[in-house]
């Protein structure tokens, strides 16, 4: 799997600037208080039966805050089993003979999965591990358990869209249903104003079909989560090292592979972004002689927050709602000029919201791509965008 990164997935934050100017383009008036789209309904009563046991496959969204797949399973389920897969299709070397996924990205994902377990733990519940394919192992976990249904969020990429495919196949066979859920971005799947196949090929049309797009709430994390299954007896497994995903201990320039400053997981991740936004905060407001202010503050041009992103280890919508709570307010709203989130210095427009959307795109545009059918047109939106 080629991975390629783009200067613009790197989420930037200048403090000192209320968000609610940010949101002047994509939701005009939208006023000290963020705007909330439909919510799918938490409450079993409203929504499918109770199930006697479902699944929560857990993929790159490793958190149990904003975590909907995670909630819906445990208010319609009697007993919920999360289950996390190592897929080796994932791992070993490209046909160009690079690493698919590379000993510090690796690392970092073990890290994560780790933190999952131990916050599901916490929460009265457990999280299972497998090294394994998907649709092999839900199936006969499923079978196992006597599940009536997988819970799971999808993702965007063409490999990823594939093997969604393949385990809604493999569940049809046994008769189990698969629900999908949307949670990578800040805005939500359901909500955008447009088909997939009309979504605009760049950036700025994109931007403008957007404007007025409400944002949903964060959903609160379970305090306590349904237990596990009984039947089955099915053991949680270990959490597999590097070596036995086929990666060396060090990386190829003789370093270890392990990065003391970059630990994975939820815990981490919001550590770090509750650090970040304290700093934003104790930053005395900086601004030039013409009344502009300044863009970049040191260390504190960004947040520093996106391998945890990637990972779903934090939500963009968690993200956002944190950094909305927490940043300093001292810029008068009579002073604000909106750019459209451009940062330029002479305005001192805060870049959250215009990198999120970047990363919006980018997301919504691959899903375009790596869903469409044989015979579609190259996805070359992303080079057009950055003309």
């Amino acid at each position: 799997m080629s991975v390629h990164i783009s200067r613009r997935l790197f989420i930037l934050w200048e403090p000192n600037i209320e968000i609610e100017h940010l949101l002047d383009e994509v939701i005009p008036n939208a006023g000290p208080q963020l705007k909330t789209g439909p919510r799918h309904p938490l409450d079993p009563s409203n929504g499918a039966a109770i199930r006697r046991a479902s699944i929560v496959w857990f993929r790159k969204d490793l958190r149990v805050h904003d975590n909907e797949c995670l909630n819906m399973a445990n208010n319609e389920s009697m007993s919920v089993l999360p289950v996390y897969c190592f897929d080796p299709n994932v791992y070993g070397k490209s046909s160009s003979g690079f690493d698919k996924t590379g000993p510090l990205r690796a690392a970092f994902l073990i890290e994560s999965v780790s933190d999952l377990r131990k916050n599901l733990q916490v929460r009265g519940s457990d999280l299972v591990v497998r090294v394994g394919n998907p649709e092999s192992v839900l199936v006969e976990l499923a079978k196992a358990v006597g599940a009536d249904a997988i819970y799971a969020h999808r993702e965007v990429s063409n490999d990823e869209v594939k093997a969604e495919k393949r385990v809604e196949t493999a569940m049809k066979e046994e008769g189990v249903e698969v629900k999908y859920f949307w949670g990578s971005t800040l805005f939500h799947v359901d909500d955008l104003p447009f088909e997939f196949e009309d979504m605009p090929t760049n950036y700025g049309g994109f931007k403008d079909k957007i404007k007025g797009l409400e944002i949903r709430k964060t959903i609160e994390a379970l305090d306590q989560i349904k237990g596990m299954p009984s039947r089955g007896d099915i053991e949680t497994g270990d959490i597999p090292s590097l070596t036995d995903l086929g990666l060396n201990q060090m990386a190829q320039d003789g370093k270890p592979s392990v990065s003391a400053s970059m630990v994975g997981g939820e815990t981490e991740a919001l550590q770090r972004l509750k650090k970040f936004a304290a700093e934003c905060r104790a930053q005395p407001h900086k601004g030039s002689k013409d009344g502009s202010q300044d863009s970049i503050y040191g260390a504190n041009f960004t947040c520093k927050i996106s391998p945890w992103l990637a990972m779903g280890c934090v939500s963009p919508r968690s993200m956002f709602d944190e950094l909305k709570k927490t940043t300093n307010r001292s810029s008068s709203s009579t002073s604000m000029k909106n750019d459209g989130g451009n940062g330029s210095p002479d305005t001192g427009t805060n870049r959250l919201m215009f990198e999120l959307l970047w990363r919006d795109f980018f997301r919504f545009i691959t899903k375009k791509y790596s869903s469409a059918k044989v015979g579609a047109a190259p996805a070359t939106a992303c080079t057009g965008a950055l003309a």
